[in-house]
């Protein structure tokens, strides 16, 4: 592969656009939106939805399915979700690129953590700089660019925001299975680490929610009569941690137990919640079988116990179509200077749910950062035209056929 003219004017484009790229970014990341906070998605769904305007394709609002939730009280609720945007262009051309990206962030309402500043060593550090507003920029201005690129006419390409990403996508999972069942490579804009470094391999995640069921009593004058929760959940816990090391690289976390009250009382209800990784699919089908044989049976007469959730996230091997994709793009970056490696991660994303559904891709093509998911986060400006130029000559590469979309999305189905 080499730099074509035309290659160069997409390049080019980018370059042009530099302080745009960042601004807009800084400028999303000072409006909080929190998984759980309906008025920020919403204000940031807006502020994309403009933007996304710039883009010669169509913008539509896509709403998301409701959820359930658990309570700390154990009582199952049902819960609403901001609505998605799809952004798509040339749904007919023979090659389909699908890229997405989430606008949600781990930090609520609350937080204290609101706006971006720039540190000493001119990283940029803010709530969702880097995961991943600073990627949906990205994302953007190498869609832009690309757009005056002469083969664009070969490549279709449809943009999913989600608002969920960040709570497992319970609301957009429907859609990223759909999305990616149709495409023929993905592009997610997750951060790569602060040195470029992108994930590969990725671990699957599932997360559970066990409601465990007493008796209340007097803790003095009926204890007998009680069927203590926080009991039966302590137990229950520790069955569940002791899974770990039964199975190389399958964990399990007990992440949280609530319930109970006075201390005088027998506690009634409590809700065990846990999270499982697992490396393969086998894995996940052993983790599964011995969580439900630990939950069939109550750790002592009186309780009952009911779980919800499950896998969220299948695993993503470095199969074949991962490893071509994978390097393509290494040679893409090599184009530009950019030395292109990966690691495995333990970590989950969007990248999961595409390749579940049979969709070949990379998830880390977004700005170069890190301390994600803490008030550390941050993200070299610099970055921001890098990963935007790569992104932008990968499109080029696939509407001249350099790399071979066509080819990768063949090697991926080989492996479903």
């Amino acid at each position: 592969m080499r730099i074509h003219p035309h290659d160069q004017t997409v390049l080019d484009h980018v370059a042009a656009q530099s302080g745009h790229i960042v601004d807009r970014a800084i400028a999303w990341s000072n409006l909080n939106s929190g998984s759980r906070n309906a008025d920020g998605l919403n204000a940031v769904l807006a502020a994309l939805e403009t933007e996304a305007g710039r883009l010669p394709a169509s913008v539509a609002r896509i709403p998301t399915r409701g959820s359930t939730t658990i309570g700390d009280d154990g009582v199952v609720r049902t819960e609403a979700h901001a609505d998605a945007l799809l952004i798509t262009a040339r749904p007919d051309a023979p090659v389909q690129i699908v890229l997405t990206g989430h606008y949600d962030t781990v930090y609520p309402a609350e937080s204290a953590f609101q706006t971006v500043a720039a540190r000493d060593d001119g990283a940029l550090n803010g709530p969702g700089i880097a995961d991943m507003k600073g990627g949906i920029s990205v994302l953007m201005a190498a869609l832009e660019a690309f757009e005056t690129h002469p083969g664009r006419e070969r490549v279709g390409w449809t943009v999913l925001l989600s608002p969920d990403e960040e709570i497992g996508s319970p609301a957009s999972a429907p859609l990223l299975a759909k999305l990616g069942a149709a495409g023929h490579v993905g592009m997610t804009y997750e951060p790569a680490l602060a040195d470029g470094t992108m994930a590969g391999a990725r671990k699957g995640s599932g997360n559970y929610h066990l409601i465990v069921t007493g008796k209340a009593a007097h803790a003095g004058r009926a204890f007998e009569e009680g069927r203590n929760a926080i009991a039966g959940a302590a137990l229950v816990a520790a069955a569940l941690h002791g899974l770990n090391g039964r199975r190389e690289g399958v964990t399990v976390n007990v992440a949280k137990i609530s319930g109970g009250g006075a201390l005088n009382v027998v506690a009634d209800r409590a809700v065990v919640r846990f999270n499982v990784r697992v490396p393969d699919a086998p894995s996940a089908a052993w983790i599964t079988d011995a969580i439900s044989e630990i939950v069939a049976t109550a750790p002592f007469e009186g309780l009952t116990l009911d779980l919800h959730g499950g896998m969220t996230r299948a695993p993503k091997p470095m199969d074949a179509s991962q490893t071509a994709l994978f390097e393509a793009v290494r040679a893409t970056g090599a184009l530009l200077g950019q030395p292109i490696a990966w690691t495995p991660s333990g970590g989950v994303c969007e990248g999961n749910n595409l390749h579940a559904s049979g969709l070949p891709n990379i998830d880390t093509l977004g700005v170069r950062g890190g301390n994600i998911h803490s008030e550390r986060e941050f993200a070299w400006p610099e970055s921001f035209v890098e990963r935007a130029q790569l992104s932008a000559l990968v499109l080029c590469k696939l509407a001249s056929g350099e790399i071979d979309a066509l080819e990768l999305k063949r090697l991926r189905l080989e492996t479903m």
